[in-house]
């Protein structure tokens, strides 16, 4: 079943992510161009590509997401770190030999300060494959390399099946289970937009968990004619958004938007 979700999601989103979806609103108006509807729809496809050219449109929609769960001061004491993948370019990594990684590379790249800061704590990297038609290459792989290469194995569990975030947390509370683990909160670190979905499907596994946000993708709220990067955002927040929508009437987190106050997320 988690398969079947898994892969209704992918065809979902190749559909519905804004740049497809304009292109596609775009062809239609154009094949419809001689009726009132063809010219609405071109226009409406225009106006909303320039928009998105010149205004950081994905800052509003990703602003509530970072600023949901604010940086706090973290405890001395801790039971250990959760990563999710998602920074990680697997394909590249393999074809290449050498760990690559993308835009969101910060969870990983947060390891070795975390493991110098909390010398006793074990740390369990969660991340396989997202993509739908190369499942072979996973980010547990490109993990498990790179902190290889740094000699910060030994304190590494890597989990690379899951495929997404709600397999992250399950996955996660099955080997957490099977730990000797001391008792206190897992710091869960992955991006600042991210932070609310994970918090509310780790919650619902049972798993206690502190926040840990990197990754920050909101800046300035100004002009900015850069098209690739402002529709780089909006795909992002916009994913995150139908991704909460969808968990939440999944019964996958508790309530559509976690909260920080764990007495207000049913949990």
């Amino acid at each position: 079943m988690t398969d079947l979700f898994f892969t209704l999601s992918k065809v979902f989103w190749t559909l519905a992510q804004p740049d497809h979806f304009l292109l596609l609103m775009l062809l239609l108006g154009l094949f419809l161009w001689r009726s009132l509807v063809g010219v609405l729809l071109v226009w409406c496809a225009v106006i909303a590509f320039l928009l998105i050219s010149f205004f950081p449109v994905g800052n509003y929609l990703l602003r509530p997401l970072e600023n949901q769960f604010p940086v706090t001061k973290y405890p001395e004491s801790i039971a250990g770190i959760i990563v999710l993948g998602g920074g990680e370019d697997a394909e590249l990594s393999a074809i290449h030999g050498s760990p690559q990684f993308n835009s969101g590379a910060e969870r990983l790249m947060m390891v070795p300060h975390l493991l110098k800061r909390y010398p006793e704590a074990q740390v369990i990297f969660t991340g396989g494959s997202g993509s739908l038609l190369r499942p072979e290459y996973r980010g547990g792989d490109v993990a498990r390399q790179w902190l290889t290469q740094l000699g910060l194995n030994e304190r590494l569990i890597v989990e690379r099946n899951s495929r997404n975030t709600f397999q992250n947390a399950i996955y996660t509370k099955e080997l957490i289970d099977d730990l000797d683990s001391k008792e206190g909160p897992w710091l869960l670190v992955t991006s600042a937009f991210h932070i609310p979905r994970s918090m509310g499907v780790f919650r619902q596994a049972g798993i206690d968990v502190i926040p840990y946000p990197v990754d920050f993708r909101t800046g300035e709220d100004r002009v900015r004619p850069d098209f690739t990067w402002n529709m780089h955002d909006f795909k992002t927040a916009l994913r995150e958004w139908i991704g909460l929508w969808v968990y939440h009437l999944t019964d996958r987190t508790p309530e559509l938007l976690p909260s920080p106050d764990v007495s207000e997320s049913g949990t």
